[in-house]
């Protein structure tokens, strides 16, 4: 009996000095420490990305019809079609065109104020849907975009702010009005949290109340977007004074992202141009991206599409519309590397479309985070010569 209690006592001890041996080896601290955006394990996740949509050459009309329906489950959800029922509220003469403010349903829940611009002569013309960067800069939207009024005490201020803005990334210029002056109708609204669609000292980091409120909603900032964006393009189209055949959207930053994507998601679109903002999604993960920094994400992020299709693999499904993307080796936005796949991949794509002509890229050298006057003739003369 003693011999037997000795041998459970034993047996006990060595049990637990294995469990206190084992215990020593765990993993602590499974944060990157330096940026404090990744798991310590994010690079082995990306391993096992394989993008089950993703172009992988074949058949390109039976992946678009795949990819095109996943992406619009996962970015659209569902289907809206209430009427505009737009209204006029003011109107001023510019330099060849004429400014309004009018107000039309973007959605069921929301009734929007954009400003519009149509080109003297009383006829239809080409039409460009002008979509807004993020920026962290909340006060101003569609006026980042088209010169807003000056009429009201409100209207003053945000023209201060969209004439500074113009400066900074736009070289004084407002690309909407100078698409105008060509002969465009052109229009520009807020994207919800933006401009008119704001509230007083809204937050960079309000947009992870929203963005995480709006998930367990069972939609997305970034769904709300999108779906925004196909109801604008249709809105533009469906205007007397539009060519329906020659609707281009044009966005520069987290627009340059819209643009890209809407062009894959609206019938509406026949040609887009996106400035500063393409790439893989492994080529936004790395560490100082600003994707990682979470708030700003927020309005880019449709829930789980990353199982089904990269970046390049969405704005591939616009494929064969003309496109433009255009980029610089010096933005700090978009990693050069990430740029420079995607740019191969969508190439591929419109080649297996046939339609290699219709698709320009360019990484401009030293171009930074901008959308200077030379390249906006430059995309506006592409513009022209696509739409003849």
């Amino acid at each position: 009996m003693m011999k037997k209690s000795l041998s459970i006592i034993a047996a006990a001890l060595l049990s637990v000095s294995l469990f206190a041996e084992g215990s020593k080896d765990y993993v602590k601290q499974e944060i990157n420490a330096n940026d404090r955006c990744l798991p310590t394990f994010y690079e082995s996740i990306l391993k096992k990305w394989n993008f089950s949509l993703g172009w992988k050459d074949g058949n390109a009309k039976k992946w678009k019809k795949a990819g095109l329906e996943k992406a619009k489950e996962l970015i659209i959800q569902n289907e809206d079609k209430t009427p505009f029922d737009m209204v006029v509220i003011a109107e001023e003469q510019r330099e060849g065109y004429k400014a309004q403010k009018v107000v039309f349903n973007i959605s069921e829940e929301s009734r929007v104020l954009a400003y519009l611009l149509i080109p003297d002569g009383g006829k239809k013309y080409p039409a460009a849907l002008m979509l807004h960067d993020h920026g962290s800069k909340f006060v101003i939207g569609k006026e980042k975009m088209v010169k807003p009024f000056g009429d009201t005490e409100e209207d003053a201020q945000k023209l201060s702010e969209a004439e500074k803005w113009s400066v900074k990334y736009f070289g004084g210029q407002f690309p909407g009005d100078e698409l105008a002056k060509r002969g465009y109708v052109v229009l520009s609204f807020d994207a919800l949290g933006w401009g008119d669609r704001s509230v007083p000292d809204f937050k960079t980091a309000s947009q992870q109340s929203l963005g995480s409120n709006l998930f367990n909603m069972g939609t997305s900032f970034a769904g709300i977007i999108a779906q925004e964006d196909v109801r604008a393009a249709k809105f533009l189209a469906s205007l007397p004074q539009v060519d329906k055949k020659k609707v281009a959207c044009i966005g520069f930053s987290m627009g340059g992202f819209r643009s890209w994507q809407l062009a894959a998601l609206s019938d509406d679109i026949t040609a887009g141009v996106a400035v500063c903002w393409f790439g893989t999604m492994k080529g936004h993960i790395i560490p100082g991206d600003g994707q990682l920094k979470g708030n700003s994400a927020f309005s880019m992020l449709h829930p789980t599409i990353a199982k089904y299709l990269d970046y390049p693999d969405v704005a591939g499904l616009a494929a064969p519309k003309p496109m433009y993307f255009i980029g610089g080796d010096n933005d700090a936005v978009n990693p050069t590397a990430g740029t420079k796949e995607a740019y191969e991949i969508v190439h591929k794509i419109w080649k297996a479309n046939k339609a290699e002509d219709k698709l320009k890229t360019e990484l401009l050298p030293g171009g930074g985070h901008e959308y200077l006057p030379a390249q906006q003739l430059s995309s506006f003369e592409w513009l022209d010569a696509q739409f003849k």
